[in-house]
């Protein structure tokens, strides 16, 4: 049996924060009027504060901030690449045999 999860927007998350660290409420507070899960919210705090700026947190759907993005698009072109070099080392190694 699969749980559906609640997705919240980027702009949710930062309202709740909003409300939160105004002082108008507590973080319980928050979380219960809200309807959300219980320590969601500091979660939601400690992304934004690790995000070097308010616009790369909460990438959301699969969306990678473009740093990160850039390092995984490398990652993978780097993959290939030594893919493609072992395939040219066994098809030396194939030719030299036959050259024998």
């Amino acid at each position: 049996m699969s749980v559906k999860r609640k997705r919240y927007s980027k702009q949710f998350k930062l309202d709740a924060l909003q409300m939160y660290e105004n002082g108008e409420k507590t973080m319980v507070q928050v979380e219960r009027e809200l309807g959300i899960t219980s320590g969601l919210l500091c979660k939601w705090r400690d992304e934004l504060q690790k995000a070097k700026d308010q616009a790369d947190a909460f990438p959301g759907n699969g969306n990678l901030p473009e740093s990160e993005m850039r390092l995984r698009q490398l990652e993978m072109e780097n993959a290939q690449l030594r893919q493609e070099k072992d395939i040219l080392k066994k098809v030396l190694g194939i030719y030299s045999k036959d050259a024998r």
